[in-house]
């Protein structure tokens, strides 16, 4: 049965593949992005064009929607220097899409939290359950996110679930160590390799990513509730440096680089709660990334 989404950030990376999904069930999509970072546009959805640090003023006709919020700032580097821009993007931003979704009288709200909310947690397997504890203003950000939600979930009755993300990788998606391998690849650059290389981490596709968006919101029965969405293993940078080196050929070259502000040291997600709902991730991390070095390299040609 065809029902109606307001997605945030739809032109981005997530977001726009999340629309084609949408879409390809039926489903009526109303898309607000300000093209900041990204700029897919499907056809078969409407677009409104809004930078969410201001208020939408405007009127949606739209049947208690699920609002999907996608739009922020993900850049974690840029966030230590732009404090006050990320907090725009990235705070008030969500202060004006919960106050639109209340408005509108949405049915649910799927929100896109992170990974970097537990910081250098102490345990791995990270559980929702820890403490978190950000190292950078990207992650601070999206506790103060998920605090906002919680908050209109429970004083205005609106289901919500905070999902925390792994590192989402595929086809164009337009940040990340894959990207910027690429674009520097294609430059005729050396790959960059940020501190020791040893940095180990968890990665989800984003076709995993999305089924699992929709199984947490589907079978969640709490007003208000907290997901780890990412993958069963990890893999460090050397690794994925090596994968690149395995489908880019031969030419490419590397550089060793400083260690990246605010950059979380070792990072995986136990994802037990949402597979107990049903979902599995279909790709590991290692395929994960291969899958997404050859969907990058073949756009960035």
């Amino acid at each position: 049965m065809p029902m109606d989404y307001l997605v945030t950030g739809g032109a981005g990376y997530i977001g726009g593949h999340l629309v084609d999904y949408l879409v390809s069930k039926n489903h009526n999509v109303t898309v607000i992005d300000n093209l900041s970072s990204g700029h897919y546009k499907n056809k078969k959805s409407s677009f409104i064009k809004l930078d969410l640090s201001r208020k939408f003023s405007g009127k949606l006709d739209l049947d208690h929607p699920t609002v999907v919020h996608l739009a922020a700032n993900p850049d974690v580097k840029a966030s230590m220097s732009d404090i006050h821009g990320h907090y725009s993007s990235n705070v008030t931003g969500t202060l004006n899409a919960l106050e639109l979704a209340r408005r509108i009288d949405a049915s649910s709200i799927i929100f896109s939290s992170t990974s970097a909310v537990y910081g250098n947690a102490s345990q791995i397997p990270t559980p929702e359950s820890c403490e978190p504890n950000p190292i950078s203003n990207y992650g601070l950000f999206k506790v103060l996110d998920e605090i906002m939600l919680r908050y209109y979930s429970e004083n205005y009755g609106i289901k919500s679930v905070a999902l925390r993300f792994a590192n989402v990788t595929g086809g164009r998606c337009s940040h990340g160590i894959l990207y910027n391998f690429v674009t520097r690849f294609r430059g005729g650059k050396p790959i960059e390799i940020w501190g020791d290389g040893k940095q180990r981490k968890s990665y989800i596709y984003i076709s995993d990513l999305i089924d699992a968006m929709m199984v947490a919101n589907k079978k969640s029965r709490r007003k208000f509730e907290v997901f780890n969405i990412g993958n069963n293993d990890s893999c460090n940078v050397m690794d994925i440096s090596s994968i690149f080196k395995r489908c880019a050929g031969p030419k490419v070259k590397s550089i060793q680089m400083d260690p990246q502000p605010g950059d979380v040291r070792n990072m995986q997600l136990d994802i037990k709660k949402i597979c107990s709902m049903g979902w599995t991730p279909k790709y590991p991390s290692k395929k994960a990334v291969e899958k997404a070095c050859r969907d990058l390299l073949a756009i960035y040609k």
